[in-house]
């Protein structure tokens, strides 16, 4: 799993419109292309006993953010996969465990990056607790990290020089959690 290539520009990924509605498929690549199209995406958070989140920096060959610090593990559910089936996929691909994940929430965000792409993407989010062995597959992801919860909320409000470093979508996602789901996250440590 190390270096297993598990991310392809011709992988189907699911178009749909506001409420989840599916509207049809488009190769992934051009889901992201220009203004991007609307399609169904998820960002995983996973927090280990000493309450820190487990981020990742994102490969160099990624097209999107490459080299930025974001969640977990984000991807797409692809043509025929559920948001269950795609989540613990993907943990197992870019970091090579499974673990039980709650959901949380829904939203809709476009970012775009430079004249390269965009993200619209209509993102269902999810936690989890994880305190085993990582292994990475470095085709996805150049580093990773466990970070103290106040280090992160520094480092994303921008009380430090890093905040410009970080995905969009994980700043949108932490605001949201930190905001209206800490009783859930407490959850994670009972």
């Amino acid at each position: 799993m190390k270096n297993q290539i598990v991310s392809f520009d011709d992988e189907k990924l699911i178009l749909v419109d506001e409420k989840d509605n599916v509207c049809g498929y488009q190769d992934k690549l051009d889901c992201h292309m220009g203004e991007g199209q609307l399609h169904r995406a998820f960002s995983v958070l996973i927090f280990n006993k000493n309450k820190e989140l487990l981020i990742q920096k994102r490969s160099q060959n990624k097209i999107l953010w490459p080299g930025y610090w974001s969640n977990t593990c984000c991807s797409h559910p692809r043509k025929n996969e559920t948001y269950s089936q795609a989540t613990f996929r993907r943990l197992k691909e870019e970091l090579g465990f499974s673990t039980p994940i709650q959901y949380l929430y829904q939203f809709k965000y476009h970012a775009r990056f430079f004249d390269i792409g965009s993200e619209s993407e209509l993102c269902s989010v999810y936690i989890g607790r994880y305190d085993g062995p990582v292994e990475v597959n470095e085709q996805e992801i150049e580093e990773y990290k466990f970070i103290s919860l106040n280090e992160l909320e520094s480092d994303i409000n921008g009380r430090s020089d890093h905040s410009d470093q970080y995905t969009p979508w994980f700043k949108t996602e932490w605001q949201q959690i930190k905001s209206h789901y800490s009783s859930q996250l407490n959850k994670l440590w009972d």
